[in-house]
């Protein structure tokens, strides 16, 4: 589906002033980007294909739902929020599996995700790199952000400086910087 552009970024606002009318023009319009961040994630991390992107999509959508207080900047910053809360979802998901592992209660949470998202065995990774990147966060902030932008919503460096206020060439050196911290976290 071709969008013509400012499209999604003009739903948003209507969204946001309570156009009920809004969220269904936009669902169409977002669904397939949303897909693609999800699988694209779901392959790079896992090597797998049998988890369930349609499922994170929709967790992640109604959790964007929820969240009414968001004064969405454009579409860059609704997929750059989009991707974060998939990352939540998959840490969320992670840390419950490694809590039931070690003996957790016998509480039984169950939401979207753990009804329909079956989660990889490698849910030590995702919670290694969540932390990595938290530590990145508190050494600077917009390394971690250009992370979640570039690995988890995909997004190219032009449109992750449109988002930040920063041009590409600065995204692109802050990528470099941040890939190479995380190499060194995770590695060790």
């Amino acid at each position: 589906m071709r969008v013509a552009p400012g499209e999604v970024t003009q739903l948003l606002h209507k969204l946001r002033q309570g156009d009920k009318e809004a969220e269904g023009l936009l669902i169409p319009l977002v669904y397939s980007e949303l897909r693609r961040i999800a699988s694209g994630y779901l392959r790079r991390e896992f090597g797998s294909d049998s988890f369930q992107p349609t499922a994170l999509v929709h967790e992640a959508y109604l959790r964007l739902s929820d969240i009414k207080e968001i004064d969405w900047e454009g579409r860059s910053h609704f997929f750059a929020v989009s991707a974060t809360l998939m990352r939540r979802i998959l840490v969320d998901h992670a840390r419950t599996k490694r809590a039931k592992k070690r003996g957790g209660n016998d509480w039984i949470a169950v939401s979207l995700n753990d009804a329909v998202l079956p989660f990889p065995a490698k849910s030590p990774e995702i919670l290694a790199l969540d932390d990595a990147l938290a530590r990145l966060a508190m050494l600077d902030e917009r390394q971690a952000k250009i992370v979640e932008m570039r690995f988890f919503a995909g997004m190219s460096e032009e449109e992750i400086g449109d988002t930040l206020g920063i041009s590409a060439r600065t995204v692109k050196r802050g990528w470099r910087i941040a890939k190479a911290w995380l190499f060194k976290e995770l590695s060790c």
